[in-house]
């Protein structure tokens, strides 16, 4: 059985189709009685408002399109939620999307939302969009970057200074005692990744007598993270670093279980180690994490409350908002 429509309605109440209209838009609008009427028609053929189909009409929807790259990761889960808790507060709703580290899936979510027109877009790119979220705004669809700085792509973004978080992590395993670093990251072609192995280079080129090794991974994971550590069990004692930081949590857990439930290595007395994001994983580890903390709740409210300024006010001119990281210590390196 087909669906009741607003015809079907004005019908049924004997009404006109504007009537019922005003009824679900502009009920001031419209006598009491008539209200009652359409409304106890509306419950007698079941009729549900097409809202999705109005905002189309209307030229944008009620939702921000949020592209992560990968939603298994909790950091990023961390900053749709703070988005949500932003986007709330207005009446809009975010639809995320996750990119898998694919270009293709990130090119389709880009198509969806713009076919979607949906208030505004924040992406965490996977590759370069300039010229896509350009097309975007053309359309009165704003964009801005997350957890990537846009100085140089002419769009507003909010991120954190990774270089000085690789610093801080580094900084701090030196500061225990740690002279055989090393570095423990995978897919060398984000920025993030590279900008806090920056920092930890740094930190490692102003201590003469301490050194940095560059372990690349398969992934951005636990189950990467373990097989790394695996490896490192496998050399001898006097061959491994005795410092390590990670690139993000989930790969700092996966060596915490190989150093410590598979390979029988002492942390930190052995090997100290250091994550990045802070995820709620890491006060729960097995050897509770020291990490290099993100405000990723923060990071999503941050980029919304943009985001609506702009689409507000499109002549507004492009920010980056760079939040600084904070180190938080835990037993992992000895809380020295």
């Amino acid at each position: 059985m087909a669906a009741a429509s607003v015809r079907d309605v004005a019908v049924h109440a004997g009404v006109s189709v504007g009537t019922v209209s005003n009824v679900l838009n502009h009920p001031e609008k419209v006598l009491p009685d008539t209200v009652a009427k359409v409304q106890a028609s509306i419950g007698s053929l079941g009729f549900i408002r097409n809202d999705a189909a109005r905002q189309l009409r209307a030229g944008h929807s009620k939702t921000i399109g949020l592209i992560v790259l990968d939603v298994r990761n909790p950091f990023f889960t961390d900053i749709a939620r703070g988005a949500e808790e932003s986007a709330g507060s207005s009446g809009l709703s975010i639809l995320l999307g996750d990119s898998s580290r694919s270009t293709v899936r990130e090119t389709a979510y880009l198509d969806l939302f713009e076919e979607q027109r949906v208030h505004g877009v924040l992406i965490s790119p996977l590759s370069d969009v300039a010229h896509r979220l350009a097309g975007l705004r053309r359309r009165g669809i704003p964009a801005v970057l997350v957890d990537r700085s846009g100085d140089d792509s002419g769009f507003s973004s909010v991120s954190v200074d990774d270089v000085a978080g690789g610093r801080l992590a580094v900084e701090h395993l030196i500061a225990r005692g740690s002279r055989r670093i090393a570095y423990l990251g995978a897919s060398f072609e984000f920025r993030q990744v590279t900008d806090r192995l920056q920092g930890a280079r740094e930190a490692v080129n102003a201590h003469p007598g301490v050194t940095l090794e560059v372990i690349e991974i398969d992934g951005l994971t636990v189950l990467a993270g373990r097989a790394a550590g695996e490896g490192i069990v496998r050399r001898r004692p006097d061959e491994r670093p005795d410092g390590l930081f990670a690139a993000n949590d989930l790969i700092a857990v996966g060596v915490l279980q190989a150093l410590v439930m598979q390979g029988d290595v002492r942390v930190p007395e052995q090997i100290a180690l250091v994550g990045y994001d802070d995820i709620d994983f890491a006060s729960t580890a097995v050897v509770p994490l020291s990490s290099i903390r993100q405000p990723s709740g923060l990071i999503g409210r941050t980029a919304v409350e943009i985001l609506l300024e702009e689409a507000r006010n499109p002549m507004l001119a492009p920010r980056q908002v760079v939040f600084q990281p904070e180190l938080v210590v835990r037993q992992s390196t000895g809380r020295s």
